[in-house]
C-alpha cells in the first residue's frame, strides 16, 4: 500500500466504470437467497447435533480416556491455520511491495476474519461444560499455553477485523449513489459504515497511516497465535509431540492451507461475479508460485519433523511411526504428504497448472489434505501412549469420531462458509479506490 494516495483517481472517469463492475454483484440476489437457505437449513441440522452434545455431554463424541482431543480440536488449529493467510497476503507481501496482492488482500482478509472468528466456537465445541468458559479469563493461570492461545486468537481477530474494515470505508464513500439496486437498509448501512467520510488527502494519509501500523503489529500476533496453538501440543511429553520445531511447522503449514484458500475464493469470484479483468491470469500465477515457495518451506519442516525420529527410533516413536507409515493411518497419511503437498509442487512448476481452473482444483484437494494432515497431528500420538492400554474396553482404544461429533465439526464449517459469503454478498469484494488509483497511476506512466 502506497505511502500516499494521489486522490485524482476520484475525478478519472474510470472509477465509474471500476465502481459498476466491483458493485455490480453486491446485493441480494435469488441466488444467494438459495444458497443462504441451504447453508442456514444444513447449519439447524448441526446445531441440533450440539444441543444434544450439550444436554447429554462428551458421551456422544467418540472422545475418551485416551483420545481426549479430537476432531475438535483438529478442526481448531485448522482454522486458526487458515486464518493466517491475511497477514501473509496483506501484510508481509504488501509491506515487501507487490503491488499484485491489491486485488486479492481484501478477499484474504475475509478469509482471515472469519476463520479466526469461528476458531473461537470451535473450542466451545470441545469444552463439556460450555458455560465455563468465562472462567478462562476470569480464573485463567497466566503459566497456561491455553489461556496464551484464547489472548492471541482474540487478538488476531480484532486486529484481522480492523484490517478488512478500515480500508472498506473509502469503498463505501464511493458506493453512496452508486447502490440504487440494493435493498435501502443495506445503502443505510453503508452510510453508517463510511463515517463521513470526504476523500481528503487527510483522511487518506489518516487510514494509510493506521493501516501500516495494523500490518506491522499483526506479524508478530499471527507468529505468536500458531506458534501458542503449537505449543498446546510440543509441551505435553507424547511421541509425535514432543518436538522443539512445532512452532515454525506449524506456521508453514498455516501458509500453505491459507494459500490454497486464497486461491478457491479467487476463482469463485472471478467466476460468479464475472470480476476476471482484476482477477487475472497474471494474479493466478502468482498464487500458484506462492504455493509451491511456502509448500516447499512446509515440505522441509514434514521431512525433519519424521527423519529425526525415524533415525533415532526410540520405542514410543517407532510405534507411532509405524501407525503412520504402515499401520492404521497409512493410507490417511500417505493421501495427505502426497496428494496435498508433493503432487500440487511438481504439478504447479509448470505454467498450464497455474491457470484458474487447474489452481482451483489443486487447491481444494490442498485444502482437504490441510484438514486431514491436523487430524493426523493431534490423534494418532493419542492411541499410543507410554502407559500400556489395559483394563479398558477395546471401543476406547480406538478413536473414531461419532455422527454427533462430525455433523458439530461441519456446522463450524458452514458457519465460516455463512460469513465469508455474506461479507462477499453485501460489501465490495475487490477494493474500489485502490484499483483505480492503481489504473490512475499506470495511465500515467504511459503517457511519460
Amino acid at each position: 500500500m502506497a505511502s500516499e494516495v494521489n486522490t485524482g483517481f476520484l475525478l478519472d472517469k474510470r472509477l465509474d466504470s471500476i465502481a459498476t463492475d466491483i458493485l455490480r454483484p453486491v446485493g441480494i440476489s435469488k441466488g444467494f437467497l438459495v444458497w443462504m437457505g441451504f447453508l442456514l437449513v444444513s447449519l439447524s441440522g448441526c446445531i441440533y447435533a450440539y444441543y444434544i452434545q450439550w444436554d447429554k455431554g462428551l458421551i456422544v463424541t467418540g472422545l475418551r480416556d485416551y483420545v481426549s482431543w479430537g476432531m475438535y480440536i483438529a478442526n481448531f488449529i485448522f482454522f486458526v491455520a487458515t486464518s493466517l493467510v491475511g497477514m501473509l497476503i496483506s501484510s508481509v507481501l504488501g509491506l515487501m511491495g507487490f503491488k499484485w496482492v491489491k486485488p486479492i488482500a481484501r478477499i484474504a482478509e475475509i478469509i482471515a476474519v472469519a476463520f479466526a472468528a469461528v476458531a473461537g466456537l470451535v473450542i466451545v465445541s470441545d469444552m463439556g461444560r460450555p458455560e465455563r468458559l468465562p472462567y478462562v479469563f476470569m480464573y485463567g493461570r497466566i503459566q497456561s499455553p491455553i489461556l496464551w492461545d484464547v489472548t492471541v486468537v482474540t487478538t488476531y481477530l480484532v486486529l484481522s477485523t480492523l484490517l478488512y474494515f478500515i480500508p472498506l470505508i473509502p469503498d463505501l464513500a464511493i458506493s453512496k449513489g452508486r447502490m440504487g439496486h440494493t435493498p435501502k437498509w443495506l445503502q443505510s448501512t453503508y452510510e453508517v459504515l463510511s463515517v463521513n467520510w470526504s476523500h481528503t488527502p487527510q483522511q487518506y494519509k489518516i487510514l494509510l497511516k493506521s493501516v501500516r501500523i495494523l500490518l506491522i503489529v499483526i506479524i508478530p500476533t499471527a507468529f505468536a497465535i500458531h506458534t501458542v496453538t503449537s505449543w498446546l501440543l510440543a509441551v505435553t511429553l507424547r511421541p509425535g509431540w514432543d518436538s522443539s520445531i512445532f512452532g515454525p511447522y506449524f506456521l508453514t503449514g498455516a501458509f500453505v492451507a491459507g494459500s490454497a484458500a486464497v486461491v478457491i475464493m479467487m476463482y469463485f469470484v472471478r467466476t460468479n461475479y464475472k470480476l476476471d479483468k482484476y482477477l487475472t491470469l497474471y494474479h493466478f500465477d502468482m498464487m500458484g508460485k506462492l504455493l509451491v515457495l511456502v509448500s516447499l518451506v512446509y515440505l522441509y519442516f514434514n521431512i525433519n519433523e519424521f527423519l529425526v525420529p525415524a533415525f533415532k527410533l526410540k520405542t514410543a516413536d517407532a510405534i507411532h511411526l509405524k501407525e503412520l507409515f504402515v499401520g492404521e493411518y497409512a493410507s490417511m497419511f500417505w493421501s495427505v504428504q502426497l496428494l496435498g503437498l508433493i503432487f500440487p509442487i511438481i504439478l504447479l512448476l509448470f505454467k498450464f497448472f497455474r491457470k484458474p481452473l487447474p489452481m482451483f482444483i489443486i487447491s481444494v484437494v490442498v485444502l482437504i489434505a490441510a484438514w486431514f494432515k491436523r487430524y493426523l497431528i493431534v490423534v494418532p500420538t493419542q492411541q499410543n501412549p507410554f502407559l500400556p492400554k489395559q483394563y479398558v474396553p477395546d471401543a476406547w482404544m480406538v478413536y473414531q469420531p461419532t455422527v454427533i461429533e462430525t455433523a458439530i465439526t461441519m456446522g463450524t464449517i458452514l458457519l465460516a462458509v455463512i460469513i465469508i459469503t455474506v461479507l462477499f454478498k453485501l460489501f465490495p469484494v475487490i477494493p474500489i479506490w485502490e484499483m483505480a488509483e492503481e489504473q490512475c497511476e499506470n495511465d500515467h506512466k504511459s503517457q511519460e
